[in-house]
């Protein structure tokens, strides 16, 4: 009996989802746009004030288009989850994140999601910071902002060689996005730096991939004043999680005692430095070389502790894609 023929596998499904709200003026453009590598595109109506649902239903006549749609605003986040989930549900293996304002460009999906395909990551966000030459366009505020985001980002994610953390065009493999708790990640602005906090959880690979950026007229839905709070909280709540999670929870090691004691030293000489110094400003009387060398010397200690723990801690990021054994086995035939 001659051996059995493997089964030649399909092309995975790739399935576009656009979170619309206020992109009436752009969303048919971006629509046009997208190629025919994409099997499904699901465009969540977020409850949005200009009708931009309807709008595409009344206006788009790609076969492609599913318009799902919220009575109630859910953010961003609430209508990425939304459009995963149906995704999910109709079989798809690549989930695509795409904005729908326009500056994004759909010719680039098949570059996004080239590393997933070759089996090298299981989750590519696009980088607007790699290619340089296009940076001037990029308002200065965006560029300060971003590079701040980015920081923080790698700490309360641990991957620290990624950057442009809340860039929202994404792929994702379907085994992993299964694999998320989606009532715990966040429905607004932070939605892509807390996926990036789960996907580290989960040790899935995460890469960068160069996009251009590019802005016209559109007008941003971020409340600065708001997002500053919201940003802050969750990166110092998710770096909290993470070091516990990977430290303290699932491992302890060498890098656990060197976070805890390059701690403990930095706050003790900050604290004891301050009171020493208070204390000499108010009696008049200057500090001594050994009690200002107490406070530096932990100081010092404690910041070599710290950069041996972020030494293990680069060493540590997910080097192994985990969407293949997420997978079900090929039939047999």
């Amino acid at each position: 009996m001659p051996d059995a023929i493997p089964p030649v596998p399909e092309a995975p499904k790739i399935a576009v989802l656009i979170p619309s709200f206020r992109v009436k003026q752009h969303i048919l453009g971006v629509l046009a746009k997208i190629g025919p590598e994409c099997a499904a595109i699901y465009v969540v109506d977020d409850a949005c004030p200009e009708g931009s649902g309807a709008y595409v239903e009344a206006e788009c006549k790609d076969p492609r288009v599913r318009v799902l749609r919220h009575e109630v605003n859910q953010g961003v986040g609430g209508a990425t989850m939304t459009g995963y989930r149906a995704a999910l549900e109709d079989g798809a293996r690549i989930l695509v994140k795409l904005d729908g304002d326009g500056q994004m460009d759909p010719a680039l999906i098949p570059r996004l999601v080239a590393p997933i395909l070759a089996g090298e990551a299981d989750y590519a966000k696009g980088n607007r910071f790699f290619e340089l030459e296009g940076l001037s366009s990029m308002p200065k505020y965006r560029l300060l902002g971003n590079s701040a985001l980015s920081f923080m980002n790698k700490l309360s994610s641990g991957y620290w060689d990624i950057f442009d953390p809340t860039n929202g065009f994404t792929a994702l493999h379907a085994a992993v996005a299964a694999q998320l708790p989606w009532d715990r990640l966040s429905r607004r602005y932070f939605f892509e730096s807390d996926l990036l906090f789960r996907l580290a959880t989960l040790r899935a690979v995460v890469v960068d991939v160069p996009m251009p950026a590019v802005y016209g007229d559109e007008t941003s839905g971020i409340v600065l004043r708001h997002a500053v709070g919201e940003f802050a909280w969750g990166h110092l709540r998710n770096t909290v999680k993470r070091i516990f999670y990977n430290y303290y929870l699932r491992d302890f090691n060498i890098a656990s005692i060197e976070i805890l004691v390059g701690l403990a030293f930095v706050v003790f000489g900050v604290t004891f430095g301050a009171v020493r110094w208070i204390q000499g400003g108010a009696s008049g009387i200057p500090s001594t070389t050994g009690t200002v060398m107490l406070a530096a010397l932990p100081i010092i200690l404690g910041t070599q502790f710290l950069l041996g723990f972020v030494t293990h801690d680069l060493s540590s990021m997910p080097r192994q894609v985990i969407h293949r054994r997420l997978e079900p086995p090929l039939p047999t035939r």
